[in-house]
């Protein structure tokens, strides 16, 4: 199947699911209009990301990973009123963008970016809100730091969380031993650190739509006493 079937494909389905509205089709076009990279979730995995947290009931969500704010606004909406996102953003440019579209989308009070590396942002929140704090993480940054971010995951996201990493098929280039492409390496590292991981029970799926070919990988946190990846 060409890649021109795939976004044929997308573009049926946001039409009959009703995907975006207007507000969330303006944060596309103020990330574009400003110079962003187009690598934000495409709609359909957005409204994923919403349902899945509504499913949990989640209230505190972790987003590694800013952009835009196009993510974080399918994320924000799903929060029930006393809920809280914290966003992650190294590029201050990308930073100023979200929180415009976060406030257009009426989430200021729900959503509060973080501005910094993550590596270096992350530790304080180990600190406020503490440890397994979080009922949902989403990874969505830089690839080649996948395995630093998830192990930090595990130390925020709650027993009974989830943890989704996007971006993890690489047009297929994860599955090639000799890669030398930082992207495709740190991904590899990712696996790598899920496989041995005990505390998780772990999965992921490949994706194809109009952005190509990639796919996303999922991990449940397992309550004390778990089976985990065996399970």
């Amino acid at each position: 199947m060409k890649d021109d079937r795939w976004a044929d494909v997308d573009n049926y389905l946001e039409s009959r699911l009703g995907v975006e509205d207007e507000v969330l089709r303006l944060a596309q076009k103020a990330a574009a209009d400003a110079g962003l990279p187009p690598i934000s979730v495409m709609p359909l995995q957005g409204k994923f990301l919403h349902i899945l947290a509504r499913l949990m009931g989640a209230r505190r969500v972790l987003e590694i990973g800013s952009l835009g704010g196009y993510s974080a606004i399918w994320l924000g909406r799903a929060l029930p009123p006393d809920g809280k996102l914290y966003t992650l953003e190294v590029n201050p440019h990308h930073a100023q963008v979200a929180g415009a579209n976060i406030a257009s989308a009426g989430l200021s009070d729900k959503v509060e970016i973080v501005l910094g590396p993550a590596l270096d942002t992350l530790p304080a929140l180990a600190v406020d809100p503490g440890p397994a704090s979080f009922d949902l993480t989403f990874i969505d940054a830089d690839k080649p730091n996948n395995a630093a971010y998830f192990a930090w995951a595990l130390r925020l996201t709650r027993p009974g969380g989830v943890i989704v990493v996007d971006n993890v098929v690489r047009n297929g280039g994860v599955a090639d031993p000799t890669s030398q492409d930082p992207n495709v390496v740190g991904t590899q590292q990712l696996f790598e650190a899920m496989a041995t991981e005990t505390g998780i029970t772990a999965s992921a799926l490949q994706t194809v739509g109009a952005k190509g070919y990639d796919g996303f990988a999922i991990a449940f946190v397992e309550p004390t006493g778990g089976t985990g990846q065996g399970a």
